[in-house]
This record gives C-alpha cells, sequence and structure tokens, in this order.
C-alpha cells in the first residue's frame, strides 16, 4: 500500500491509499474554496452523564446533489470534486462539514450550581471514498479492495490516535436514503471524538463489573465463546472470525463480527486476520442484499466498527467487532425507533434472533 498526503485548496488534507507502490498522486485542487469555518461545540448533560455535539454548520452541508455533480467522484472533464485526482482507489479527505474539529480547548461550568458544562467541539471527522466508481457498493468490492480500506481505516485510526484530545476513533458506514445518507457515492466516515462514548462507556463498566463477579474472566471472549458452542446465531466463520446474530439483538437484522481472538482495535489485527476480514464481511454484506429477495432495492446499513478508546481504563479487556444492522424489518417496512426505543432507549425487535440468523444462512445456500 503506497500513501500519500496533500491538501485541498482549503486547506485540509486529503489521503490517497493505493495498491500500486508507483501511484503518483499530485494533482492540484484548483476549486476557489473559502477557508473552512466550524463552530462545534460539546455540552454535557448532567442526567445521562453524556455529551452532545452542537454544531451550527453544518446546517449547509451538501445534501442529495445529482450523480453528475457528486463531490466524492474524481474531478474529470472540467468537473472539480472533493478527489483532485482523475482516478482514485481509496481516498480519505477532511470533512468539510464536521461535527469535530480543531484543537482542544478548557472546559467551562456554568449555572448556580455548575451544571451547565460545556467546552470545544476538538477532534476530527474524515470521509473515506471505498472507490472511485459512484455506481458500486462495499458488497460489490472485490477482496483486495476491500482489504485496502481495512488498511486505510487502520492507519486512520492510528493517525488520529495521535491527534491532540482525541480519546476514541469510530470508523462506520452509513448506506441508503432509508438511513439518512445524502450522498449516494459510497463511502464511509471516520470521527475522532475528544470523549469516550456513552455506549463504549456502558461496555466497559459491563465488562469490569463481569469480571468482578466472574474471578476475572473476560466478557467479550466468554461471550463470542457462547455463541460459538451455541451455533443457532452463527451465520458465518473463518478460521479467525465469526459472525453471529446477537443474542439480544436490538435491530431486525444484526450480525456482529468479531476476531476469534481478543484484540483493542484495528492495529492489533494479525496478518491472518486482515486477510480473511474481506472474506466474510463480503459476504455477510452480500447477503444482507439478498434477505428481503431479488426484487427489493439495496437493503439500507450501519456498519459500525467498536474500538476501544486510546485511555480509558480497561482498554486491554475490551473487544474490537464491528455491528452490522438494517432498519428494514421486512419487504417495504421500516424499524423506526418510536417511543420505547427513543423514548426510554428500550428497544422492541419483531424478528426473533435466531429466526434472522436463520435467514442469513438461507440467502448464502441460494447463490
Amino acid at each position: 500500500m503506497k500513501k500519500t498526503s496533500n491538501r485541498l485548496a482549503d486547506g485540509r488534507e486529503i489521503v490517497y491509499y493505493d495498491a500500486r507502490d508507483d501511484a503518483v498522486r499530485d494533482a492540484v485542487d484548483q476549486r476557489p474554496l473559502p477557508s473552512t469555518s466550524t463552530a462545534s461545540e460539546i455540552r454535557y448533560d448532567p442526567l445521562l452523564s453524556e455529551w452532545t455535539a452542537v454544531t451550527a454548520h453544518r446546517q449547509a452541508r451538501t445534501y442529495h446533489p445529482p450523480a453528475d455533480e457528486c463531490p466524492l467522484c474524481p474531478s474529470r472533464d472540467g468537473r472539480l470534486s472533493e478527489i483532485p485526482e482523475p482516478d482514485y482507489d481509496v481516498a480519505v479527505f477532511e470533512n468539510r462539514f464536521p461535527s469535530f474539529a480543531g484543537e482542544p480547548g478548557p472546559e467551562t461550568a456554568e449555572g448556580a450550581h455548575g451544571l451547565f458544562r460545556h467546552g470545544a467541539g476538538a477532534g476530527r471527522c474524515e470521509v473515506v471514498c471505498f472507490t472511485s466508481d459512484h455506481h458500486a457498493s462495499f458488497a460489490s468490492l472485490g477482496e483486495d479492495q476491500a482489504r485496502l480500506v481495512l488498511d486505510a481505516w487502520t492507519d486512520r485510526t492510528a493517525e488520529l490516535f495521535q491527534h491532540p484530545g482525541v480519546e476514541q476513533v469510530f470508523c462506520f458506514e452509513n448506506r441508503g436514503e432509508e438511513i439518512g445518507v445524502t450522498l449516494q457515492h459510497p463511502h464511509g466516515q471516520i470521527y475522532a471524538y475528544p470523549f469516550v462514548t456513552p455506549r463504549t462507556e456502558r461496555m466497559l463498566r459491563s465488562a469490569a463489573a463481569y469480571a468482578e463477579r466472574h474471578e476475572g474472566r473476560n466478557l467479550f471472549d466468554d461471550l463470542v465463546a457462547d455463541e460459538l458452542a451455541d451455533g443457532r446465531r452463527v451465520v458465518a466463520e473463518t478460521p479467525t472470525w465469526v459472525a453471529f446474530v446477537p443474542y439480544a439483538a436490538h435491530w431486525p437484522y444484526e450480525v456482529h463480527l468479531y476476531p476469534k481472538r481478543r484484540v483493542p482495535d484495528l492495529l492489533a489485527l494479525g496478518e491472518a486476520e486482515r486477510t480473511e476480514f474481506p472474506q466474510i464481511y463480503l459476504e455477510v454484506l452480500r447477503r444482507f442484499d439478498r434477505i428481503f429477495g431479488p426484487d427489493e432495492p439495496p437493503t439500507p446499513y450501519i456498519a459500525a466498527w467498536h474500538q476501544a478508546p486510546l485511555t480509558a481504563d480497561g482498554r486491554a479487556d475490551f473487544a474490537l467487532h464491528l455491528e452490522l444492522f438494517t432498519i428494514r424489518r421486512t419487504s417495504g417496512k421500516l424499524k423506526f425507533l418510536a417511543g420505547s426505543e427513543s423514548g426510554m432507549n428500550v428497544f422492541i425487535n419483531d424478528v426473533p434472533p435466531e429466526t434472522a440468523a436463520q435467514r442469513l444462512r438461507e440467502v448464502a445456500a441460494s447463490e
């Protein structure tokens, strides 16, 4: 893999990841862009003990452009985009409308009781373009291209862990208009947060409590071992990875993908795990597109990498894993987060996890 870093016209960084060592990436961004301006702030919720980002500048972000004006396609035929090169393998650039950006600053507490805590929304947000082909999807990539994306995620994680104030790095993909995607080009994002996210905090607390109750045993290790032993919810497996529908799945079709050897983050994956990841992940993604039959549009989904925070207690006990889920519950119907889910964070799942796993195995056999 060859890595090349350049700058866009407004000063944002763009990084190219190429499979060929002789690739040259020296195109200059010709757009007359003004300097980027962000106003990200984080505010603390004392009732839930979690942070919220307030980002007024994101109201102006690009929204559903036509295909011939896609900002993630290469710059060709006089049409200038976010990618100055006429072609690319994988490209990563700083988001023009980031939720988190800049350096950390002092935290301030206001109000009579100091409850209104706020600070700079420091960190970094990046866009990851998986391929230059506007009409592709991650599922349509070859194994070599998917491996290149994995290597890019890994390199970005290492780089962003060095960014001042960053505590956690989150690589993810939103796919489909039903999810809220506004750009159809196959891409994902990376958020570098200035705090540990609430979901990860909760997992770390659960793992610590489990170890205390069970003489130091690891919650993630035992969970993966029990799913493998039970087998009813396992949908795919390689010597180094396992994909299963979790026992208490929140979503109609939800798959968790774990390396069988516990590692805290993408940086710790070995060569065998890196080689096998594209095989199992592409297979699971392709099954997702066959769940509801050949006449249904591509399945909308969120794919989310869970990595250990940089400095949190219990980092060594955390297990890297990817959570993949769709909000489509059956043909033509979506799973909405209504009163119970949005109001009380209690999920109601209409599809039993064992049924979902069986369906995901069936669509593998239908090829």
